[in-house]
């Protein structure tokens, strides 16, 4: 049965084939606003569908949800059956290409008979299409790049964290309830909080592994097992996504989940550690060496342990305790400083928190291009215990997002007002300004001015060079305002790289002049990426932690804006949002 991710690829599969037809542009993004409602769904659609309560979501009503139901229990509605009827098999391929919509592949079909992507890049390798009108020699070069992207993708098989966070939870939840089951724990790239996930792994503590890997074989998720033994079982998901079990008893569970969180850098580092000290370390524990081998400049031959010799490890903590580390934090085991950081007693005891944050920042309402109200998003932000919420919504320059023009934020304000008086959170009026080609910001200083919060971010002119989107980018964060950087770099993970610019100039402006760098929670941006949040707060450059939300259930990114920024080492005071709502309100205020 279809998980929510692969129903929502098959919304967003029928609103593309639809603007391949020419169908209206509303019909069209109803489709996407479903699909964005599914991948921010907290719970299990299977029960979602089953109490009737599709319609509860944002911009899901009794049609889509009819759709939506179809999808979920066969794979196909009668609609998307049509459709896919319609059009050749190789043009659903043509939609995966990164950078390449519906109308370029409409255009494309229509005048070269390109139906796939082998006909594409050999077409743009003969130089063909360049001479379509409106391509050009650099459309039919990005097409390729495109392209490489797509097969390095497919070839490499990763979904997003939150892809796999999402197939993990009900794995979780039902081996945890099997008797005899003493613990289960989600491990691998995914514990560690990686952008993208290969599989995923889980480890399991129980004295009876057969009970736990036939609750795993029959949970209904489970298209198929590829294997089962004693100790492993490998399963895949209708979805695609591979998930392994490792099931040990409760004294060997500590290692084998820390051995299998990774990463491979952290570990390798961490045995030439222990044999330092005498020791020697793999998934089964931790070992004392015998006297003739410690000290050895390079490991003994392998040989079964002695169990004698086992150093008896009760939790990961204990593990690098024994080692004479800290413990490390599963977000830093990447092998970027935590092992001397852990050694000398530096490694940061204070890193954020998804309870620290208060306040829910770059929310979009349906002024723009949200999908919920200003009062359906104070009221939702409110249930999660926030203190405040920052409406962001696009401004003029974004008319493809149905930006705010002088006169209707101005109408927005006053809506945002009238709010208030009928919640307790705060709300703060701001704006996700466009960061123009020149540096600038979209709004006039006397709009500035009476704003809260300005998020400035680039939508247009992605692709222009290091040199001119350096330029572009410090000049935008020298300006005087205080401006949180949205979405750096631009990334979508999987279908648009991020800009070509200097980053390290562009923090070195930022660092001269009032601002911060957000570290957008959205499941497809992640962005800044870790290396880059620890150069901003070496640079002194606070944080925002935010949500980039278009929906109630998109304020669920939190959590990954928070896996991100923890990844980058961030610290509970760097981040702006985990003030209360005053001293926030003073931090960010654009003119002062």
């Amino acid at each position: 049965m279809p998980d929510k991710f692969a129903v929502a690829q098959a919304l967003r599969e029928i609103g593309a084939l639809l603007e391949l037809e020419g169908e209206n542009p509303f019909k069209i993004r109803a489709y996407d606003t479903g699909a964005r409602a599914l991948e921010g769904l907290s719970e299990d659609l299977a029960r979602v569908i089953a109490e009737g309560r599709l319609t509860e979501l944002p911009g899901i009503g009794e049609a889509l949800a009819k759709k939506i139901a179809d999808l979920h229990a066969t794979g196909s509605t009668d609609l998307l059956a049509r459709l896919r009827a319609r059009h050749p098999p190789g043009v659903l391929e043509l939609l995966r290409v990164p950078d390449l919509g519906p109308k370029k592949i409409a255009a494309l079909h229509a005048a070269l008979g390109v139906a796939s992507v082998a006909e594409l890049e050999a077409a743009c390798r003969e130089g063909r299409v360049r001479g379509v009108k409106g391509f050009g020699e650099k459309t039919e070069q990005r097409i390729l790049e495109g392209i490489a992207r797509l097969h390095a993708r497919e070839a490499d098989r990763r979904v997003l964290l939150a892809e796999a966070l999402a197939a993990a939870g009900p794995l979780l939840a039902h081996l945890r309830a099997v008797p005899g089951a003493e613990a289960v724990e989600l491990a691998g790239s995914a514990r560690r909080g990686r952008e993208t996930v290969g599989d995923v792994d889980l480890v399991a503590a129980s004295r009876d592994p057969a009970a736990l890997a036939a609750a795993l074989t029959g949970h209904p998720s489970v298209a198929a097992v590829l294997g089962s033994g004693d100790t492993k079982t490998s399963v895949r998901l209708g979805s695609g996504l591979q998930v392994d079990l490792r099931v040990v008893p409760p004294e060997d569970f500590p290692t084998l989940l820390h051995h299998l969180t990774g990463s491979k850098a952290h570990h390798v580092r961490l045995r030439g550690i222990a044999r330092d000290r005498g020791f020697t370390l793999s998934e089964w524990g931790l070992f004392r060496l015998p006297p003739r081998e410690r000290g050895a400049a390079a490991p003994a031959p392998e040989a079964a342990p002695d169990p004698a010799a086992k150093v008896g490890i009760a939790s990961e903590a204990a593990l690098y305790a024994a080692l004479g580390l800290a413990y490390v934090p599963p977000e830093l085991r990447e092998d970027q400083g935590e092992i001397e950081a852990a050694l000398d007693g530096t490694l940061p005891a204070d890193l954020v928190e998804e309870r620290d944050v208060r306040g829910m920042v770059h929310c979009h309402t349906t002024w723009s291009d949200g999908r919920a109200s200003v009062e359906e998003m104070a009221r939702a932000a409110e249930a999660l215990g926030m203190a405040y919420l920052t409406v962001t919504d696009h401004s003029g320059s974004a008319g493809y997002a149905g930006g705010l023009d002088r006169d209707r934020i101005r109408r927005q304000w006053d809506e945002i007002d009238r709010v208030q008086e009928r919640v307790s959170i705060r709300l703060l009026k701001g704006t996700e300004a466009d960061i123009l080609e020149d540096g600038a910001l979209d709004w006039p200083d006397d709009v500035l001015e009476r704003l809260d919060v300005v998020v400035a971010s680039v939508h247009s002119r992605m692709r222009m060079d290091e040199d001119q989107m350096t330029r572009r980018l410090a000049r935008a964060m020298a300006l005087p305002v205080f401006k949180i950087w949205g979405h750096g770099l631009g990334r979508l993970l999987g279908e648009r790289e991020p800009y070509a610019c200097r980053v390290e100039e562009v923090l070195d402006a930022l660092a001269g002049a009032p601002g911060a760098v957000e570290v957008n929670g959205d499941p497809r941006r992640l962005d800044l990426e870790p290396r880059w949040i620890r150069a901003a707060r070496a640079r002194g450059i606070p944080l925002v932690l935010s949500v980039d939300a278009h929906s109630v259930a998109a304020l669920g990114y939190l959590r990954f804006a928070v896996t991100t920024a923890r990844r980058g080492w961030a610290r509970r005071g760097e981040v702006l949002n985990a003030l209360p709502p005053d001293a926030f309100a003073r931090a960010v205020r654009p003119v002062r």
